[in-house]
């Protein structure tokens, strides 16, 4: 439910109202902008008289929402999110945002290889696995914090921000003290102990959509994260299993469009695990900029016939410098525009 106030509404009238639905056991989210005065209710609101509340001092009107996301609702919030990292990257703003490097970080030497060249190339947010959820509990599972320790040493030399995934709590106080970018991933997307977890934090999530998940429930897990405090949520749509074998997963490219009709945060596309194939990755990265995506995560690895994980759906830095560029030339009849990061260093 959303209250907008008259505009010569004064802090006492707000705080009486306020008061009021906090002592019925009701949450208040404030969404006001420089023009109006707005905010939500939160909690099981079928109870509330809208009558009621209109007779209060300095209500202009008071309108339910009906999706069961309301925090994440364009309902509640009309201009987009723009999520903003501390080298300055905006996710959801005017840039179209690359995030690259391996899916496993796998030595100090690999990753400044890697870091060194898709900066070259653009990036300014680093992506790598220090925690890897695998199919085989035989397979590669990661070099864990020491690993934490290695994205931020690297991309500090760089001024690169990091993204990563939590597996579960127990090292949140790591992540939150070395990530810029905390990612959940599809198989964590409905652990809601770990989305309230990251939701008390103000650190940015990138919450990916599960395998098998519709919109309307990815938009109610980015709902326990907004519910929980944090504002800082980012969408990345990384393919749904269908009947479909030929590809890793079957990229949902509609999600996008689906995401800016219902809501204001951010969304991102994975296509590498979406094809699992690197020949597909450059096509998937154009369509997801022509279709409205604020941006891509992307793997690449200088040598993916040695990658402990994923190689087969990574980029080589060459393949990747030329699919940057091909995303610049896109940018240029588009709303999104890439930034080159090594040409805006020459200026």
């Amino acid at each position: 439910m959303i209250v907008q106030m008259k505009k010569d509404v004064t802090e006492k009238e707000v705080s009486n109202l306020q008061n009021y639905l906090k002592e019925k056991g009701f949450g208040i989210k404030d969404a006001s902008s420089d023009d109006v005065v707005l905010f939500g209710i939160l909690g099981d609101v079928k109870s509330l008289d809208i009558d009621q509340i209109k007779v209060f001092a300095g209500v202009e009107n008071v309108t339910r929402i009906s999706s069961p996301f309301k925090l994440a609702s364009k309902h509640f919030k009309k201009e987009p999110t723009i999520v903003t990292l501390k080298n300055g990257v905006q996710i959801g703003g005017d840039e179209f945002v690359v995030m690259a490097g391996p899916c496993s970080v796998e030595s100090e030497e690999q990753l400044r290889i890697i870091a060194k060249a898709v900066y070259d190339s653009g990036s300014r947010i680093l992506r790598g696995g220090v925690f890897k959820p695998r199919t085989s509990p035989y397979a590669f599972q990661g070099l864990g914090i020491e690993g934490l320790k290695l994205m931020r040493k690297v991309a500090d030399e760089l001024g690169m921000a990091i993204v990563t995934e939590l597996m579960g709590t127990e090292h949140l106080d790591e992540f939150v003290k070395y990530v810029d970018i905390i990612q959940i991933g599809a198989r964590n997307m409905q652990n809601f102990d770990l989305l309230k977890a990251v939701g008390r934090t103000n650190t940015p999530v990138l919450l990916k959509r599960g395998l098998s998940n519709t919109i309307e429930e990815w938009l109610m897990s980015a709902e326990y994260i907004l519910a929980s405090g944090n504002e800082n949520v980012i969408l990345c749509e990384r393919g749904i299993r269908t009947f479909e074998k030929y590809t890793r997963n079957t990229l949902d490219i509609s999600a996008v469009l689906a995401v800016r009709e219902l809501s204001h945060l951010p969304v991102i596309i994975d296509p590498s695990h979406a094809a699992g194939k690197w020949e597909m990755i450059e096509q998937l990265s154009l369509a997801s900029m022509a279709v409205g995506a604020d941006g891509l995560i992307v793997e690449v690895h200088h040598e993916p016939e040695k990658a402990l994980s994923d190689g087969a759906q990574s980029l080589k830095p060459k393949k990747f410098d030329e699919m940057m560029a091909k995303l610049e030339k896109l940018s240029t009849v588009l709303d999104k525009k890439v930034k080159r990061w090594k040409y805006l260093l020459l200026d």
